[in-house]
């Protein structure tokens, strides 16, 4: 179940600052809500943003903003072997409300639903995130307010989840989507019929069909051929047998298999091993 966690600012500063660079498999799946904003700067990698109920997985790193109360888990739980990010938490109440701070207080209304920012626009960034980390007193603040400046001007990002959470509706959501996700974990290697699905969610087939595309984003077909794909992933950078693989990850041809690979990587899963695994 989802858990309120309680953000303590730093020492002489009005926000948090954290920054970790460990190996991925220390995280644990902490499913949880706080009052104040999130922005997570991931440098590189391979990885997990679960986001309100948009479960999508990033490959070269990350940059995701998420607001106030949005329940979210860690972005280090099932990344790929090391995991650096610098995460930024503060309240909304140190953006004044005046019409200077205009476009950063809309960006941080839409926030809610959690937004999910460009490639080119997470490099523009990075160096201010790595600077925000070592800065300290007004130097620290000026930075985070320079990093919402651009982050308001930009249209290059998308919206994670297709509305802001309701808290009297959050929680017989969450029931439904962890037994969902749940399911999906446990049975991802074997062939899996929506039926079977809609009856752990308590819906028809076409309810099933229509509450996930539209509180996930895609269909449960696509949704389940990714979280394959990201397992076999896993398998991959382990130097296993990709034919073994795609067959243990529930792919009953390899020629599947590697059509959906590539149309969700971007490259072939031999491409995937050397360039994570061998590292050319």
């Amino acid at each position: 179940m989802v858990q309120f966690e309680r953000i303590l600012p730093d020492t002489g500063s009005s926000f948090k600052v954290l920054y970790h660079n460990v190996m991925a498999d220390v995280f644990k799946w902490n499913y949880h809500y706080h009052p104040e904003v999130e922005l997570v700067f991931v440098f590189d990698g391979i990885g997990r943003r679960h986001v309100g109920n948009h479960v999508s997985y990033y490959e070269s790193g990350d940059l995701v903003l998420i607001g106030s109360n949005l329940p979210h888990a860690g972005f280090g739980y099932g990344a790929l072997a090391m995991h650096e990010e610098v995460v930024v938490q503060f309240p909304e109440e140190i953006i004044q409300k005046s019409a200077e701070f205009e476009a950063i207080n809309e960006m941080l209304e839409k926030s809610k639903t959690g937004l999910c920012f460009g490639d080119a626009i997470r490099q523009a960034l990075r160096d201010k995130f790595v600077n925000i980390r070592q800065s300290t007193g007004v130097e620290r603040y000026l930075l985070l307010i320079e990093i919402l400046k651009y982050l308001s001007e930009t249209h290059d990002y998308f919206c994670l989840n297709e509305r802001a959470f309701e808290k009297n509706t959050f929680a017989k959501d969450q029931q439904r989507a962890r037994r969902i996700f749940d399911f999906i974990k446990e049975n991802f290697s074997r062939d899996i019929n929506t039926s079977e699905i809609a009856e752990i969610s308590n819906l028809t087939v076409p309810a099933f069909c229509n509450y996930f595309k539209k509180n996930f984003g895609v269909t449960f077909t696509d949704f389940l051929n990714q979280y394959r794909v990201n397992q076999a992933c896993l398998l991959l950078t382990e130097n296993q047998n990709i034919s073994e693989v795609a067959f243990q990850c529930g792919f009953n041809s390899l020629s599947y298999f590697s059509r959906t690979f590539k149309q969700v990587k971007n490259l072939s899963p031999k491409e995937f091993q050397l360039r994570v695994y061998v590292g050319k």
